[in-house]
C-alpha cells in the first residue's frame, strides 16, 4: 500500500478562514479556492502542484488512490477537499494531529509547528503570512515558488512525524480507529430534514418570547435579581445552581456567567431555561436556536458531514468537533429530539443506534472484581432494583419505580467514590429530594454492599502515590493496565497511555493532594478519579473494537457516548440490527469475563431509534 502525503494551500482572508469558519462552510463557500497542493509518494521527492480545478483533477487522476494511505496533518481538512472536491477516496486515511493526540494527550500542543519542534525534524515557514488576501492567479511566479516550498515543507515535516509515530509503536489498531473516524466527516451519508428543522426554529423563537413575556422580563435588568431568576427556574422544575462563597463560607447561587452551574444552563435540556439564561446573558439567541440555524445552512449546502474528534478527552473517548458538538444533542424537554431527528438516512437505507447498556458500572464491576455484582450483570438481573431492595430494605419485588431510580443513581454515580452531599445534589437535580443523612445512609450502603469497589478506590489513592514517586507496576486486574511512574501515565489495552503530567503531591490539612498539569491549570487526583478515568478509557477501548467490528460490513456513522450508530441498507435491516448487536457484545482479549450488554433501535430517523 501506498503512502500518500500530501497538504493543500487554499484562498483565505480576513472574514474568510478556518478561524471564522468551520471546516465544512470554509470548503464549500463559494469564495473556496485551492492555490496549491503538496504531494508525497512514499519515501520520494515532494512535489508542488498549482492550477485550475480541471488541471488539479488530471494531476490526481495519475495517483493510485484506491491502493493508498492519505496522510495529513488535519486529515478533516484535506481529506474533505479531495473527497467533496475530486470524488478520491482512498483506502485508508491517516492524520498526524490525531496521532498526537493520543500520543501525548488533549493536553499537549498539537500544530504542526509544536511537534515539528518537539521531535527536531525541521521548522515550520511562515510564508502563509504572505498569502493573506491573495487567489492564485495573483500571485507572481516567484511568490508562487516560494508558497510551493513552504508547502513542500509541511509535507515533509508531516511525513518525517509520521515515520516518528511509528518507530515509537503506535498501534495499528488505532490507526483503524482513526480512518473509521474521519470516514464520517469525509464521506458523508446523513441528511438533514430541512423542513423539520425551520419548523422547529420557528417554534423555538415564538415560544422563547412567549416564555419572556410570560415571565415579565421584557427588562433585562429584572433577570439580573438573582431571587427573581431562582424563582424562574423553579417554575421551570430546575433547581437553581448553587457554589460555596469564598467570603461568607455559606451556599450562594451560581449565577455568574463562569460558574459551572450557570454554564449548564445555557446548555440545558429544555429550550426554556436556555431562553432564561440567554436572556440573563443579553444573548439573542439560545443554544438550541444556535444549533438549528446551523444545521439548517448545512442542509442548503449538502450532507451532514459528522465531525467527531479523535481522543479528544483525557480517557481517549470521542468528542464533539468543527462547533457542532453531536455528542450532546437533547433528548428531553419540548421537542427534546427534534434536532435528532432531523438528522436522517438517505433514501434506501435505515439508521441502527446501538448502545452499550451501562457499559462504565459493568468494568467497574468487573475490575474490581465485584463478582456478585458481575454475576447479576451477567445474569441480566436488574441490578437498580437489587440495590433499590438493600436501600429500602424490601423484597426486589416491592420495589416502587421512584426507590428503583434512587437504586439506578446510586449504581451509576457513586461507583467512583461520590460522597452524600453529592450524591443528595445530583438526586435533587433529577427532581428526587432526600435529607442529608438520607443521603449518608445510602452512600454506606452501597459501599458495604460492594465493599471491592471501594478497596480498589484505596488502591488507586496509594498508586497515585507510587505513580509520582516514578514506579511502574501492574495495578488492579491482572493484565490489564500497568502504571508507568517514569512517564506519569497508565498503560491502556489499547497500548496508549493515559497522563498525568507533572503530576505532585502537597501536604494539607488532609493529607497528601495530588494534582498534575493541564491547560486550564492544575486538575486534582485521587484514588475515586482515578478509577473513574481508567473505567472510562477501558470502555472506550471497548467501543473502538467494536466499532471496527461494525465498519467491517456497515458504515457507523456516528459515535456518541457508548452507542454507535451505523446506516444500513434497508432490505438487510433485520441481518444488520443482529450484526451490530452482535458486535457490541464483543468481549476483548484482554477483558475476558466482562459482562457486555447492549440495545439497539431502528428508524429512518436518528431521533427515533428506541
Amino acid at each position: 500500500m501506498d503512502l500518500i502525503t500530501l497538504d493543500f494551500e487554499t484562498y483565505y482572508d480576513k472574514d474568510f478562514s478556518l478561524t471564522k469558519l468551520t471546516t465544512e462552510e470554509y470548503i464549500r463557500d463559494p469564495r473556496f479556492e485551492i492555490v496549491g497542493v503538496g504531494v508525497k509518494i512514499n519515501n520520494g521527492a515532494t512535489e508542488w502542484a498549482s492550477g485550475t480545478h480541471k488541471e488539479l483533477k488530471g494531476y490526481f487522476d495519475e495517483f493510485d488512490w484506491a491502493g493508498s494511505m492519505v496522510l495529513a496533518h488535519n486529515t478533516m481538512f484535506d481529506g474533505a477537499i479531495l473527497s467533496w472536491l475530486f470524488d478520491i477516496r482512498p483506502r485508508v486515511w491517516a492524520d498526524t494531529l490525531c496521532i498526537a493526540r493520543a500520543i501525548h494527550g488533549v493536553e499537549a500542543a498539537g500544530s504542526l509547528k509544536a511537534l515539528a519542534e518537539r521531535y527536531g525534524i525541521g521548522v515550520k515557514g511562515t510564508e502563509i503570512l504572505n498569502a493573506l488576501g491573495k487567489r492564485r492567479e495573483e500571485f507572481t511566479d516567484d511568490e508562487l515558488d516560494r508558497y510551493g516550498d513552504y508547502c513542500v515543507n509541511d509535507v515533509e515535516l508531516t511525513y518525517r512525524l509520521f515515520n516518528k509515530f511509528l518507530k515509537q509503536g503506535f498501534p495499528k489498531k488505532e490507526l483503524r480507529i482513526i480512518d473509521c473516524t474521519l470516514r464520517m466527516f469525509i464521506h458523508p451519508l446523513l441528511v438533514l430534514d430541512s423542513c423539520l428543522l425551520q419548523e422547529h426554529l420557528e417554534q423555538i423563537k415564538q415560544r422563547k418570547d412567549k416564555l419572556l413575556c410570560d415571565a415579565g422580563v421584557a427588562d433585562k435588568k429584572e433577570l439580573m435579581s438573582n431571587d427573581k431568576f431562582a424563582e424562574l427556574l423553579r417554575s421551570k422544575g430546575v433547581e437553581p445552581p448553587t457554589k460555596t462563597s469564598p467570603t461568607t463560607g455559606k451556599d450562594a447561587y451560581a449565577f455568574a456567567k463562569t460558574d459551572d452551574g450557570f454554564k449548564s444552563l445555557v446548555t440545558h435540556a429544555n429550550p426554556e431555561v436556555q431562553a432564561l439564561a440567554a436572556a440573563r446573558l443579553g444573548n439573542k439567541s439560545t443554544l438550541e436556536e444556535t444549533r438549528t440555524q446551523r444545521f439548517l445552512d448545512i442542509a442548503e449546502r449538502g450532507t451532514l458531514p459528522v465531525p467527531v474528534r479523535y481522543y479528544a478527552a483525557h480517557t481517549g473517548r470521542w468528542g464533539g468537533d468543527d462547533k457542532i458538538n453531536l455528542q450532546n444533542l437533547p433528548s428531553r424537554g419540548p421537542d427534546g429530539k427534534t434536532l435528532k431527528r432531523s438528522i436522517v438516512a438517505p433514501d434506501g437505507y435505515i439508521l441502527i443506534d446501538c448502545d452499550s447498556s451501562q457499559i462504565e458500572a459493568r468494568v467497574l464491576a468487573w475490575f474490581a472484581g465485584q463478582t456478585d455484582l458481575t454475576d447479576a450483570f451477567r445474569k441480566k438481573e436488574d441490578v437498580y432494583i437489587k440495590m433499590a431492595a438493600r436501600i429500602y430494605d424490601v423484597e426486589e419485588s416491592e420495589v416502587t419505580k421512584r426507590q428503583r431510580f434512587v437504586g439506578k443513581t446510586t449504581i451509576l454515580g457513586a461507583g467512583y467514590g461520590m460522597g452524600a452531599v453529592k450524591f443528595q445534589a445530583q438526586l435533587k437535580s433529577f427532581g428526587t429530594d432526600i435529607e442529608l443523612n438520607e443521603a449518608r445512609r445510602i452512600i454506606d450502603i452501597y459501599r458495604n454492599a460492594n465493599w471491592k469497589i471501594s478497596h480498589v478506590w484505596r488502591e488507586a489513592q496509594n498508586m497515585v502515590s507510587h505513580m509520582a514517586q516514578g514506579d511502574s507496576y501492574q495495578f488492579g486486574r491482572k493484565g490489564v493496565v500497568e502504571v508507568m511512574g517514569n512517564r506519569e501515565a497508565i498503560r491502556l489495552p489499547s497500548k496508549l497511555l493515559m497522563r498525568y503530567e507533572d503530576l505532585k503531591g502537597e501536604q494539607n490539612s488532609k493529607g497528601t493532594e495530588y494534582t498534575y498539569k493541564t491547560r486550564n491549570g492544575r486538575t486534582r487526583i485521587y484514588g475515586g478519579k482515578v478509577i473513574e478515568n481508567i473505567c472510562q478509557a477501558l470502555a472506550r477501548c471497548v467501543i473502538g473494537d467494536q466499532m471496527l467490528l461494525i465498519n467491517n460490513r456497515y458504515r457507523a456513522v456516528l459515535t456518541v457516548h457508548d452507542s454507535v450508530i451505523a446506516c444500513v441498507p434497508e432490505s438487510e435491516a433485520e441481518e444488520a440490527q443482529q450484526y451490530v448487536e452482535r458486535c457490541m457484545r464483543y468481549v476483548p482479549r484482554w477483558a475476558k469475563g466482562l459482562p457486555l450488554e447492549c440495545e439497539s433501535g431502528m428508524a429512518y430517523a436518528y431521533g427515533d431509534c428506541e
